[in-house]
């Protein structure tokens, strides 16, 4: 075994600390047992942590922390290990804090319509639980059957119900977090809002940086009474763009509202089998819910602005299965773009829905710049992008082109006046990018909140925020390479 070490604690001599809070088989040291925690679903970035952990109560976590604390030993928390932006990606010289077996539901109020629930507890489970109280859980991610809770808090995940129902932010109502000096605190309320400053808003999506999670209060609806599903067909995407912005515009909010380009449809088509239109140059899913007066009435509201928006084809769900079908398709867009590439790259940025069609032509002559196909998947109705840059890591380079095309349609979303992310997080993706999108000033309060809540930067450290000293040098790099920079933007 190694005797690595890190400011005076050898690898055995901390697993000998450790043993004093966890059982012998809750931590792990051994390669061939650190090697599946080497990375996240952003499998690009890859580092081997020091040792895993996998604690199964709360105490045990605050021990854990506590320890990290007093030896100054970095600690990085991994939920399922789904994140596609290297959010928990270990460090070497540090400790993967593993939530995993952290994944009971301790409560259900159906009164009240909330849950209380363990990080580690899968967001589709939250739904199964309560669906005999005709309730559900909203944030639905494409990733939902393994994705968990703890980590769409701390990437504030959204789904394809996001556009009515909104992001992981507006569900949740109170969470239970470890301080990096082991304290168990308690932020929001039990009621619907409570005083002081929003540091429930500001824990959501902080990707790991201010504290651990170790339990959520999430917010249940009432099922709706029904709920119908439209399938247009496009044979510009640029029109199917216009689409959304005429749905939004007529003042309809869909619960669902997305979009497949030509390559994205095609290649869910061969996987799922849902029925969709191979020859489409893009496809439109919109799903209507609530009221029965209220869906029939948009349904056929909807229809009509598909069709005067230049759909050559408008679909209507024959049966609740139907509708199932096609939203399978949808949520098994990433896996079945996966069997038509050997390698894809995820983005994720989110642009002002009235530039969307602007942006998808734009793409499209980055794609041929670029020489990678780009198969676009994306909820449409809020301007969430998540284009699949197509390459092969064999080739060498190719990987280095996929990362600089992203880079290129994340400042394309700077640009147009949109964000670099939606619900991927920046994690060790977007750094680069953070440094487009933000000024200096600004950067520098991020590190003050940082500061205030973990003193000595051992939760997740280098992630999400980049150094100041890391942008002057990227942006030196930027202006001389000729790429956007801010006083760039204008022309857009």
């Amino acid at each position: 075994m190694s005797h690595t070490s890190i400011e005076g604690v050898n690898r055995q001599q901390l697993i000998q600390q450790l043993q004093d809070v966890l059982p012998a088989d809750a931590i792990l040291s051994q390669p061939e047992d650190l090697r599946p925690y080497e990375c996240d679903a952003l499998s690009a970035y890859r580092q081997m942590p020091l040792i895993v952990v996998l604690p199964d109560t709360t105490e045990q976590v605050q021990s854990i922390l506590r320890l990290c604390h007093k030896i100054n030993l970095p600690i990085v928390a991994r939920g399922a290990g789904t994140g596609l932006s290297g959010g928990a990606l270990p460090n070497e010289n540090g400790l993967l804090l593993s939530l995993a077996k952290l994944n009971s539901i301790i409560a259900i109020n159906s009164e009240l319509r909330t849950a209380r629930v363990q990080p580690g507890v899968r967001n589709l489970a939250i739904s199964q639980a309560v669906a005999q109280f005709d309730l559900f859980y909203a944030p639905d991610p494409s990733s939902q059957i393994a994705c968990t809770i703890g980590g769409n808090v701390a990437e504030n995940s959204g789904g394809v119900h996001c556009l009515k129902y909104g992001l992981t932010v507006h569900n949740i109502q109170q969470i239970k977090i470890i301080s990096i000096a082991g304290d168990l605190i308690t932020i929001g309320s039990t009621g619907l809002d409570c005083p002081g400053y929003d540091l429930l808003a500001l824990m959501t999506g902080s990707e790991g940086m201010l504290g651990v999670i170790v339990e959520v209060t999430v917010k249940l609806l009432p099922k709706p009474e029904c709920a119908q599903t439209l399938l247009a067909a496009f044979d510009d995407i640029s029109k199917a763009g216009t689409a959304v912005a005429d749905i939004i515009s007529a003042g309809i909010i869909p619960a669902g509202l997305e979009m497949m380009d030509k390559l994205a449809v095609q290649a869910v088509e061969d996987f799922v089998h849902a029925g969709y239109p191979v020859d489409a140059a893009a496809i439109l899913l919109c799903e209507l819910d609530g009221s029965e007066i209220e869906v029939a009435t948009h349904t056929d509201a909807v229809r009509e602005l598909l069709n005067n928006s230049g759909a050559t084809e408008v679909r209507t769900a024959k049966d609740a299965q139907q509708g199932l079908t096609f939203w399978k398709g949808r949520k098994a867009a990433f896996p079945a773009v996966g069997r038509i590439s050997p390698d894809y790259y995820c983005m994720d940025g989110t642009i002002p829905r009235k530039n969307l069609a602007r942006v998808l032509q734009t793409m499209a002559e980055m794609s041929q710049q670029n020489g990678l196909a780009i198969a676009n998947v994306f909820h449409a109705g809020d301007g969430n992008l998540h284009p699949l840059i197509l390459y092969d890591a064999n080739i060498p380079g190719e990987l280095k082109r996929a990362e600089e095309f992203g880079a290129q349609i994340l400042e394309l979303c700077i640009a147009v006046g949109g964000t670099i992310t939606g619900e991927h997080g920046v994690g060790m993706e977007k750094l680069n990018q953070m440094c487009v999108q933000f000024e200096t000033i600004e950067l520098a309060q991020f590190h003050a909140i940082k500061a205030a809540f973990d003193p000595k930067a051992l939760l997740n450290p280098g992630k999400a925020v980049p150094s100041l000293h890391r942008c002057a040098e990227f942006g030196a790099m930027h202006v001389h390479q000729g790429k956007l920079t801010h006083p760039e933007l204008e022309r857009f």
